[in-house]
């Protein structure tokens, strides 16, 4: 095997449960403070312990971030899952194991190398005391780990020294006992092996951070103060960091009180009514849920866009129906969330790519709420959402003003002698709003039924019509004003790829991929709907596009399709909605496939 220096990825196979994600963490962040771009994938099941679990550690020199089709080294502590985990090693790859649980013979492969530690016996000899020994096992094929791939001891050391700050036996106990399996590797084995790590200087101005954190943050910083929610995965944790920098940052500093307002609800259905209640009174408030969540939530979206009250809803994606697969990654919310509700409904949608944008979207997100008066669901996915991604630090712009949209405050009301809350007065579809006790001039109500531009009560069709028209240009006011497309290449490409949210780095090192082999496709990230005039740009140009997405309905070629008038005869897709992240190997096959078979319109990957 040719030696690859910070080009490889290791792939850790265990329960949940086990307490394994504290090692797996520690090893992925150690090789980014040697200054090497790290990407990981947590793949975990939805049941407290007992069920296999994996934790994919890309190392990318090149900065790549999407999952790695191979698998270079496995670190197999799951007897359950051997027969699975083994045959998914690349040829000429790895596979640490512990010898107290000897390998099948018809498991042995040929063509990788298998390193036979004796984990557990190492920990039996130096942790008398089985508790610590329990803690201390997984740990262990940390030190091994770091021998085979030359990860600095000294780094893992300070994290250590960080995270047990306050308990520093812990730290000790740690560092024994990768000391002892880190010697025990360089006694018995040739060390490092052909690919493994060296400190290089890439990730200056860079941080592990996952999405959901990202997302509380920019709660955080464009003033909201209301937070309702009801427990689900993925999306439980914006809540919980959420609380967290409340506790620091929403205190009062003269009395110490507490200036928000986080709220546990009975369920998803009155964590929305909550946080739409908050909006009509002037707060920014937010709710996060997944894709269950968004269905319960339907009735009382459709009222905050009908009734226009302001509220931002984060809708970190998982694989469904019903329960589906609570743990798995999917795109598949991105039509229920565009039309959630009944009648003639439409929302604003925002497409976080990671945790960076995560951050600036939940900003963004909130002021265009409030400029166009009406729910704004920001759709993110449990791979941004929960898995740890490398991203620049982030930027806090002491002068930044929210964007509050056409508020009238007293001054403006005691002009009015008779203030007509649905009146366009503008002709952009977004009327004036009053903030209630402000002024008697203002408005006090909302109506959900049936309403005129002057706030009555109204079922004349006429009336009706003239409402909801409204509504529909208001919606095509947003276009001009969020997020533009992402777009890459010269617009010479014959074909064109479009594609959404996490599949952007996949998407990416795979035309990196194709056009090491000539071919050249012109690529588009969509970061908003409704679409901007970009979006019907881009479908003209291009004889063909294909649209990359994770899940199985090809959902935003659908959004595509309904809405936009650019050319859409030859639009394919390109699907993947196994529950896992998807990699850029298979993007890059389905783009060749596609290329050489004209009439192949869609290529999809169940794994």
């Amino acid at each position: 095997m040719k030696p690859d220096v910070n080009d490889f990825t290791v792939k850790v196979s265990n329960v949940n449960g086990s307490g394994s994600a504290s090692a797996n963490s520690l090893l992925s962040k150690t090789i980014f403070r040697m200054g090497i771009p790290v990407s990981a994938k947590n793949i975990f099941p939805s049941n407290i312990q007992g069920l296999p679990t994996w934790y994919e550690i890309r190392v990318n020199c090149d900065g790549h971030t999407g999952r790695s089709p191979e698998i270079d080294f496995l670190i197999a502590m799951n007897p359950q899952t051997f027969a699975q985990d083994i045959a998914e090693v690349s040829p000429g790859g790895y596979i640490l194991y512990d010898s107290t649980w000897p390998i099948e013979n018809e498991l042995m492969r040929n063509d990788v190398t298998f390193l036979s530690i004796p984990l557990t016996a190492l920990g039996v000899e130096s942790f008398p005391d089985v508790k610590i020994r329990i803690l201390m096992k997984n740990i262990t094929y940390v030190g091994a780990a770091a021998a085979f791939l030359n990860i600095d001891l000294d780094v893992i050391r300070r994290l250590l020294r960080e995270t047990y700050s306050r308990k520093p036996h812990l730290s000790d106990a740690n560092m024994n006992a990768i000391e002892l399996s880190h010697s025990y590797v360089k006694e018995n084995f040739t060390c490092p092996l052909p690919f493994y790590a060296k400190s290089m200087n890439s990730t200056e101005g860079m941080i592990l951070m996952n999405g959901n954190t990202a997302a509380a943050l920019g709660c955080l910083y464009a003033g909201a103060t209301v937070a309702a929610w009801y427990p689900i995965t993925p999306a439980t944790s914006i809540t919980d960091a959420f609380k967290q920098l409340c506790g620091k940052y929403r205190k009062d500093p003269d009395t110490g009180r507490f200036n928000a307002c986080i709220v546990q609800a009975e369920d998803e259905l009155s964590a929305v009514g909550i946080a739409i209640g908050a909006g009509w009174a002037g707060v920014r408030a937010f709710t996060p849920t997944s894709g269950a969540g968004i269905s319960l939530m339907g009735e009382f979206l459709g009222f905050a866009y009908y009734t226009e009250v302001p509220i931002v809803v984060f809708n970190v994606q998982r694989a469904g129906p019903s329960t589906g697969m609570p743990t798995r990654t999917q795109q598949a919310d991105i039509l229920s969330s565009a039309y959630a509700s009944h009648g003639d409904t439409q929302h604003i949608l925002l497409f976080p790519s990671d945790p960076e944008e995560c951050f600036y979207l939940a900003v963004q997100a909130f002021d265009a709420a409030e400029r166009f008066q009406t729910p704004v669901l920001v759709l993110s996915d449990l791979d941004i959402g929960m898995n740890e991604w490398m991203t620049p630090l982030l930027k806090w712009e002491d002068d930044y003003s929210p964007d509050r949209g056409k508020v009238l405050d007293v001054s403006d009301l005691e002009d009015i002698e008779h203030f007509y809350r649905y009146l366009d007065s503008d002709n952009d579809g977004i009327c004036y709003r009053t903030l209630p006790g402000v002024h008697p001039n203002g408005a006090y109500f909302l109506r959900g039924s049936g309403h005129n531009k002057y706030g009555k009560y109204s079922e004349k069709g006429s009336e009706y019509i003239e409402n909801t028209d409204r509504l529909r240009r208001k919606f095509e006011t947003a276009k001009q004003e969020l997020p533009e497309p992402v777009i890459r290449g010269g617009g010479e490409g014959r074909m064109g790829i479009i594609s959404v949210g996490s599949c952007d780095g996949a998407v990416r090192e795979a035309r990196q991929i194709v056009a090491a082999e000539g071919l050249d496709f012109d690529y588009m990230r969509i970061r908003a709907y409704p679409f901007s005039d970009k979006v019907d740009e881009f479908l003209d140009s291009h004889e063909r596009c294909v649209v990359i997405e994770q899940n199985r309905d090809a959902q935003l070629r659908s959004l595509l399709i309904l809405e936009t008038t650019g050319k859409k005869e030859n639009i394919s897709s390109i699907l993947s909605y196994g529950g896992l992240p998807i990699d850029a190997g298979y993007v890059a096959k389905s783009l060749k496939t596609l290329n050489e078979d004209g009439d192949n319109h869609e290529l999809r990957n169940k794994a």
